[in-house]
């Protein structure tokens, strides 16, 4: 009965002192939390995408309560999240410009052709490494859905080899613009509903070769809305203030654009269609 008793006791007591020993060390080592980091960090959305620039929520949440970090800081909250903070911090709330990832390129697989066959990881640094990847235009986008993959926020869809972004679903987190190999992912303001969607600083005649809907530095947008839009090394960029714009010579830039490579110089609806059908067949895929 001993050999049982004795170790029972032993165990007993050693778990005693082990509890004593542990309250004794948690009040000694104890941190006192900052009550007004917690109610930051509290109001925070809690993605902890670093898209901050600070190490995830909690990061942001001490570098604002304590080291006077600003608090439009995070890009996902949006105005609501800062006026939150504003109350919290007694400070004046900012405005803030809510920007959005757009993907500078339309080239699907029916609009650009391919140099090769690629079978391989779908995984467009990958592609990317061989021969600069297997699309005909070098500067466009290479379909293997890395951006999606990052993407916490369901914002893209991959549509006919081509990544596409949902603005409404899209919180500025970056991590599709620091991922992608062919650097064609930009921020833009969300208002901004026109914006030359290429990456090309080919000549035409290249680019025409390469892609359907490519810009090919031909300057008539310039010329419809010199404010609205610059040319450059073969590649028109859209400059214009989305909230001080010339509907007008926006459309005209748009109509008289020769290949049709200024969003929504295409078929805005018919984009947002296809983002609705690639979402519902994935629905589908999940429940069969």
């Amino acid at each position: 009965m001993n050999n049982i008793i004795i170790p029972v006791a032993v165990l007993g007591g050693l778990g005693i002192a082990f509890a004593a020993l542990l309250s004794y060390a948690s009040k000694v080592f104890h941190v006192a939390v900052n009550r007004k980091v917690e109610e930051v960090r509290n109001a925070l959305p809690g993605a902890n995408c670093g898209a901050c620039g600070f190490p995830g929520c909690d990061g942001l949440a001490k570098a604002i309560a304590l080291d006077g970090a600003p608090i439009n800081k995070c890009p996902i909250g949006g105005q609501a999240l800062i006026d939150a903070l504003a109350v919290i911090m007694g400070q004046d709330a900012v405005e803030s410009s809510k920007q959005v990832a757009v993907v500078l390129c339309q080239g699907t697989n029916e609009r650009t052709g391919n140099k090769y066959d690629y079978e391989g990881i779908a995984d467009c640094r990958s592609i990317a490494a061989l021969q600069g990847g297997n699309k005909t235009c070098s500067y466009g986008c290479l379909g293997g859905g890395t951006c999606k993959d990052v993407c916490q926020f369901g914002a893209i869809q991959m549509i006919d080899g081509l990544a596409v972004i949902d603005k409404d679903k899209c919180t500025a987190c970056l991590k599709c613009v620091e991922i992608c190999p062919k650097q064609i992912i930009e921020m833009v303001p969300y208002e901004m509903e026109s914006v030359v969607k290429c990456k090309s600083h080919d000549a035409g005649k290249v680019v025409r070769a390469a892609c359907k809907v490519g810009c090919i530095g031909c300057k008539i947008c310039e010329k419809q809305y010199p404010e609205g839009f610059k040319v450059e090394n073969f590649l028109a960029t859209a400059v214009y203030d989305p909230e001080n714009v010339d509907i007008e010579a926006l459309d005209n830039a748009i109509a008289k654009c020769p290949t049709k490579c200024i969003y929504p110089g295409l078929e805005r609806k018919a984009e947002a269609d296809r983002i609705k059908a690639a979402e519902k067949a994935a629905e589908e895929e999940k429940v069969g």
